[in-house]
């Protein structure tokens, strides 16, 4: 039975790395294993997560390298120790370089906080909620050469209410996140996600 190796990257509190780990462990996610998480920030909650699961862990601090290619050469370093079938981004706060994409090209997702095409790149809700947004959600994509452009696997909708804050839309949206991510890799794990052009088709 073929196990796909994961690593996930993060950079804050780790709650959507906690819902793939839960996933895994409960068996909805099958065939899978997080072997290794990523940080580019020291001492966040996301690695203590992952330590508490028995999942290696490295921080690997981006000021200590010269420029981008060369901190996503350790990146790449350590990934090759543990034959990665898949990379998460999960809430990971830099712009993936070609250096650390091209090896895993069409084996990277990532999760982010709006409907794309709408609302890319950093603070998206709180650029949803300052455009009066009726909808709002978030989107499980493939990552490509630019932000948050890459093709869209899974996106979930919600309603935005009258009486939401930027801080509660925010916290529904990632209620959302928690669901559509671990379905995300589901679907790749056990390859039912079909890129076409710039569509991906699930598979029966």
């Amino acid at each position: 039975m073929h196990i796909t190796n994961i690593a996930v990257l993060v950079s804050g509190r780790g709650s959507n790395l906690q819902a793939i780990i839960d996933n895994i462990e409960n068996g909805t996610i099958p065939n899978a294993s997080i072997t290794v998480v990523l940080s580019d920030v020291g001492g966040i909650y996301a690695l203590e997560r992952a330590q508490n699961h028995g999942i290696d862990t490295f921080f690997v601090n981006p000021v200590q390298y010269e420029d981008k290619a060369s901190y996503e050469s350790e990146i790449l370093r350590i990934l090759e120790k543990y034959n990665i079938g898949l990379i998460l981004l999960a809430g990971y706060m830099r712009v993936v370089g070609p250096m650390l994409l091209n090896p895993y090209r069409n084996k990277m997702l990532n999760i982010h906080p709006a409907l794309l095409p709408s609302f890319p790149g950093l603070h998206s809700q709180k650029q949803a909620f300052d455009h009066g947004v009726k909808v709002s959600g978030c989107t499980v994509h493939f990552v490509d050469d630019s932000v948050d452009t890459g093709p869209i696997i899974i996106q979930k909708c919600i309603p935005v209410l009258e009486d939401d804050t930027e801080e509660t839309l925010a916290a529904r949206i990632l209620e959302q996140e928690h669901k559509i991510f671990p379905e995300a890799v589901r679907l790749f794990v056990q390859g039912q996600l079909r890129i076409e052009g710039h569509k991906v088709r699930i598979l029966e």
